[in-house]
């Protein structure tokens, strides 16, 4: 599941279809939750409910073979427990139930209010897709650029350089800070984080204790000899008093492999205890309940470029050429959200920042939301027409969402939805301020919703039709005016609109019996 997941992050040749990427994202815990509210389809959305189920029968399964995370913390704790000179590398701790139930109420909280941006720091999954995006993938597509070139000389030509996606570095910093510091707490305490801080594991833990199968105590064999619990990355096995706490075990099997005794099953039935009853706790061992004050993990995110955007911009205008310092700064009303989408608020309310249609996007359109959406939606994607520009044929983004955010389209309706309108600004264009041709934004719009018209002194100028635009950015992108004093820029729509179908004219026949002229 790992590496199936990790190849989605990092397919840099597109070898693997879309169907394939449903199959591995299908039982994702909370992106099949949010799809489902998404769509209200079991049949496209009901992985949740086959984990539900999974739990039911077997426990915790899930956080140990099919989350990315979870699995990501073992391969972290494997190393850590190679390199240790200790014998008994874990032993039971107390549980932290107050803390673990208030992550979970938080997310919860999120999901029934649409606070995407909560999700995305607490979903395990997007976690995991964050690392691979920004760390991993960058990594894959280095290596393979370095082996290229090399092979290319033996005469292997499969493959090819690949571009590398280049996010902006706060990103980059953030998924690097927060997979250290789950990666510290899998180092030291093995899965500690998927039983304090992560809800899916908090919520599938209370489910486990009913579960049809559990690890259970043999008491007429078991020697309490502590092996079982010195290997138990949940920390979850008392062996003084013989009890495994369900809802932190995570079904790893770790404790059944290295019991010398066999004390320890995993059955579906309570054994009996013919010889003794289940002992007594010993005196002075109760469960604390105490609160932490350890866990205040705040993000401060991009206040200061809140506070001082247009400041910023100003500073840069008095460092432009004399006759640049006219230009105007491009207002937006709203950000450019994907196709699919629908609107902004519906956008921020279900995407949990995976970063997954970041991954997939073949022109890097699609990058990670800093202060365009605010708070609410640092971190989801958004259009970055300075990076790139929208494909007017690609739907990979909707294809590849797990969670519904970006809902998939045809290419017939990708065609004809407006994620935005063009606004052309005269007094920022190179024909107005150098009195020159230019014309780029007109070639590159697919729809011709930019035109040129007669200016003066034979030059011509562009005219937007933004009943035909549907904001693709390929006039943003061409225009070679620096940002944030584009001639002519994308204003995104909150709520998609559907645009015109524009008018190409009538195509020409052309007789395939002629011989060429030439």
């Amino acid at each position: 599941m790992l590496a199936m997941t990790f190849i989605l992050f990092a397919d840099i040749y597109e070898w693997f279809p879309e169907k394939w990427f449903d199959s591995v994202i299908y039982l994702q815990f909370v992106p099949s939750v949010l799809h489902f509210i998404a769509v209200f389809s079991l049949l496209t959305a009901g992985g949740f409910v086959a984990v539900l189920l999974l739990t039911l029968l077997t426990g915790r399964i899930y956080c140990s073979v099919i989350c990315p995370l979870g699995i990501l913390q073992d391969v972290v704790n494997r190393i850590s427990r190679w390199r240790s000179r200790k014998k008994r590398f874990f032993k039971f701790k107390k549980a932290h139930p107050v803390l673990r139930y208030i992550f979970l109420g938080i997310m919860v909280v999120a999901i029934i209010f649409g606070a995407g941006f909560i999700v995305t720091w607490l979903d395990p999954y997007s976690i995991a897709g964050r690392t691979f995006t920004y760390l991993f993938k960058p990594a894959t597509v280095w290596l393979n650029n370095t082996v290229t070139p090399i092979l290319n000389n033996a005469g292997l030509y499969s493959a090819s350089h690949k571009n590398l996606m280049q996010p902006s570095v706060l990103p980059f910093i953030l998924s690097f800070a927060v997979i250290v510091a789950i990666g510290y707490l899998a180092w030291k305490r093995g899965r500690l984080f998927c039983n304090t801080i992560c809800p899916v594991g908090t919520l599938l833990g209370e489910v486990s204790r009913f579960s049809l199968f559990k690890v259970r105590f043999n008491y007429s064999t078991c020697t309490r000899c502590g092996k079982c619990a010195a290997v138990c990355k949940s920390e979850c096995i008392d062996t003084k008093n013989q009890k495994v706490d369900y809802t932190r075990c995570v079904a790893c099997f770790n404790c059944l492999d290295v019991c010398p005794e066999s004390a320890l099953s995993f059955s579906p039935v309570k054994l009996k205890q013919p010889l003794k009853s289940t002992p007594e706790p010993a005196p002075g061992y109760a469960v604390s309940t105490h609160r932490h004050d350890k866990n205040r993990r705040k993000i401060l995110v991009t206040l200061l470029a809140l506070l001082a955007g247009k400041r910023i911009y100003a500073l840069k205008k008095n460092k432009m050429p004399d006759q640049q310092k006219n230009l105007l700064l491009n207002e937006k009303d709203h950000p450019v959200a994907p196709p699919g989408a629908k609107s902004i608020d519906r956008f921020n309310a279900i995407c949990t920042g995976c970063s997954l249609c970041v991954t997939a996007c073949p022109t890097d359109v699609l990058q990670p939301a800093l202060t365009e959406y605010g708070l609410r939606g640092f971190m989801q994607p958004h259009m970055d027409y300075i990076t790139n520009f929208c494909n007017f044929d690609c739907v990979k983004c909707g294809e590849v969402c797990p969670t519904g955010a970006i809902l998939p389209l045809t290419k017939e309706e990708k065609h004809l939805t407006q994620l935005g309108k063009a606004v052309f600004v005269e007094q920022n264009c190179v024909v107005y301020t150098d009195g020159t041709d230019c014309g780029a934004c007109s070639e590159h719009c697919p729809t011709k919703a930019v035109n040129m018209v007669p200016y003066k002194n034979g030059l011509l100028i562009p005219k937007v039709d933004d009943s035909i635009c549907i904001g693709c950015g390929a006039c943003e992108h061409a225009c070679p005016v620096d940002a944030p004093f584009k001639a002519i820029y994308v204003n995104g729509n909150a709520v998609h609109q559907l645009a015109e179908k524009p008018d190409f004219g009538e195509k020409k026949v052309i007789n395939d019996d002629a011989d060429f002229p030439f």
